[in-house]
């Protein structure tokens, strides 16, 4: 019989359970953050909460404005040498050169009325052959300023017309002339004794002259000389306002550096930090010498574009203007059907070069005459108020004690000189002194006193070119060796800066 094993109860003891898993190993500290981790925390900040990522804030933000005032102390200091080539060396010259222009033309008109005045009698007043030379020479001194004009035109396609209007123009006006010469020399005529067919050649020349060739070259010069103005204020207005922002600029430098400084200190518990002690001091000089040599040079340009320029100018138009009524005597002479009307034009350019004060006196040569002797007489260049009008006028309200003023005054006696010999000349000849007037007005006396005035004026147009000469020449001493200044002192603070942070940086290394 089998015997069969018994089976287990259900109350026996239980089967041991089986053991969890053992945990998957942690990677090392060092794999635990991959490289997305330390974005993470740049993104998020923590590195501003580190001593050294404080001290990376302050370096960069100094820096950052050390870049700015370099930028600002480039741009300034373009500005200030463009303004310097631009009334110095380039436009202001040639605008200068094109007052040439008109007073060339003046002269070539005035040469002509005393060539047809004298006659046959070639060896009164300078002589037939001086004055046909001094007009060759007016020619081509006007050729050389219309060129000079036509250069500043650039691309104005107006001021280029016009310009070349001129020297159309002048060709047309010396065929006239060279047909009057001719009438002349066949006529043989006394002094100022023209025949008809004389005066009507002249009368169509000097009518071109009059009328077209010098309202042109008179706008030539105001238009480029305007040009220049414009660029001058810009120019100024930028070197100004740069000077305001190297020193604004500036100053944030100073306090980045002051607030860094305090913060080493504060953080470290030194008291100076000397690589950022230099920085801050060098800071300083750059921005303050920047700031002094750009208020230097708009004063320097301010001087040359015053005194030297707007008066160079204006004494230029003075001279044109005066050569012209000059040979207005002699067109009045010579031709006696236009007589009222050349004494008229006569006193209109009188009246812009010296205005005096007449009252209630009418405007007329006779008076002109006596306010000259009355307001012009008594003044004193250089003192008290000045009681007449124009050029002169002008220049006597701005005029300078010392070499300027005795310039001026040498210039007013010699104009009224000249007033007086017209006085005369009209006087003869309205009292049917005819011959008289003419060898008043060629005499030797009437030509000397009038060059005395020129050569009066021309003393006095020196000394603003003198003072323009001094102001350009300060400017460009002023701004010698600027190129290099700015980066090498940007450069050299932002060494100082590393100099000063980086041992501070290596305690954490």
């Amino acid at each position: 019989m089998t015997m069969t094993p018994p089976r287990s109860s259900s109350s026996g003891p239980a089967p041991p359970a089986p053991r969890p898993p053992a945990p998957a190993p942690r990677p090392p500290a060092d794999t635990e953050r991959p490289r997305g981790g330390r974005l993470s925390t740049f993104v998020r900040g923590r590195w501003l909460r580190t001593i050294p990522g404080r001290i990376g804030i302050h370096v960069v933000l100094c820096l950052a404005a050390i870049v700015a005032l370099l930028a600002v102390l480039t741009v300034s200091i373009g500005n200030a040498r463009d303004s310097v080539q631009t009334i110095g060396h380039d436009a202001g010259p040639q605008v200068v050169a094109t007052g040439t222009l008109y007073f060339a033309l003046s002269d070539m008109d005035a040469q002509v009325s005393n060539i047809l005045l004298i006659g046959r009698d070639h060896d009164l007043g300078i002589g037939h052959d001086r004055s046909l030379r001094v007009y060759e020479q007016r020619r081509s001194e006007a050729d050389a300023a219309a060129v000079q004009a036509a250069q500043l035109a650039g691309g104005d396609e107006a001021l280029r017309r016009t310009v070349q209007e001129v020297l159309d123009g002048l060709g047309e006006y010396e065929r006239l002339v060279g047909r009057a010469m001719e009438l002349d020399a066949q006529a043989g005529h006394p002094p100022g004794q023209l025949p008809q067919q004389v005066v009507d050649a002249y009368r169509q020349a000097t009518d071109l002259m009059k009328l077209q060739l010098l309202p042109k070259a008179y706008n030539i010069t105001l238009d480029t000389g305007a040009q220049v103005r414009q660029e001058y204020e810009e120019k100024r207005s930028a070197v100004l306002s740069g000077r305001t922002w190297v020193a604004v600029t500036g100053l944030v430098v100073l306090l980045l550096l002051i607030a860094t400084q305090l913060y080493l200190a504060r953080t470290f518990r030194r008291v100076l930090n000397p690589a950022l002690v230099l920085a801050t001091l060098a800071t300083l000089a750059l921005g303050g010498v920047g700031a002094g040599m750009l208020t230097a040079q708009a004063g320097h340009m301010q001087k040359a574009k015053e005194d030297g320029f707007d008066s160079i100018l204006q004494l230029s138009r003075a001279r044109a203007i005066s050569h012209s009524a000059f040979a207005d005597e002699s067109r009045y002479l010579l031709d006696p059907g236009r007589a009222d009307t050349y004494e008229q034009t006569y006193l209109d350019k009188s009246l812009s070069v010296i205005q005096p004060d007449l009252g209630d006196k009418p405007v007329n040569l006779e008076n002109y005459y006596a306010g000259l002797e009355e307001k012009v007489g008594p003044y004193k260049a250089g003192e008290g108020d000045v009681p007449f009008l124009g050029f002169f006028g002008d220049e006597a309200r701005t005029v300078e004690p010392g070499r300027e003023a005795d310039a001026l005054q040498k210039t007013l006696l010699a104009y009224r000189t000249v007033q007086r010999n017209d006085a005369r000349i009209r006087e003869l000849a309205s009292s049917g002194d005819r011959a008289g007037a003419v060898d008043a007005r060629m005499a030797s006396n009437a030509i000397r006193d009038f060059g005395v005035y020129d050569k009066a004026l021309g003393e006095l147009t020196a000394v603003h070119q003198d003072a323009f000469d001094d102001a350009v020449g300060d400017a460009d001493g002023g701004l010698r060796g600027w190129n290099a200044v700015p980066a090498a002192g940007a450069a050299a603070i932002a060494l100082l800066i590393f100099a000063g942070v980086r041992p501070r940086l290596a305690e954490f290394r």
